[in-house]
């Protein structure tokens, strides 16, 4: 049963080419299904043990996510998923979202931020 977490044929087409290329070695484990397990937990919130297990190893999903963050992945795939939705006049740029959390610095230290640009 196809849940509604999971990529579809079309976009998988577009994200596939964003992702590292497989390395030698043993078998990877299938990307196109990986990742629809870190979709899953993403939108679900549930926890890592809890992927269900046509998505692979919760290890591997988790493992991915961090790996794929580390080189900039995201930042690409989503670049490419806004650049389709301004190509279909779907993309609103008047309108915005800010969600922020505050936490303070233990014994007034300074909290620094990184906002990252290209």
């Amino acid at each position: 049963m196809k849940r509604d977490t999971e990529l579809t044929d079309e976009e998988w087409q577009l994200i596939k080419p964003l992702l590292p290329r497989q390395r030698m070695g043993r078998p990877r484990a299938q990307d196109k299904h990986t990742l629809n397990g870190i979709l899953f937990v993403l939108k679900t919130g549930c926890r890592w043990r809890d992927v269900p297990q046509e998505y692979g190893a919760p290890a591997t999903c988790h493992r991915r996510l961090l790996e794929w963050q580390k080189r900039g992945v995201w930042v690409r795939i989503l670049r490419v998923l806004l650049g389709q939705l301004n190509k279909r006049g779907r993309l609103r740029l008047s309108h915005g979202v800010l969600d922020g959390s505050f936490a303070p610095a233990k014994k007034g230290g300074l909290v620094s931020v990184e906002l990252a640009a290209d």
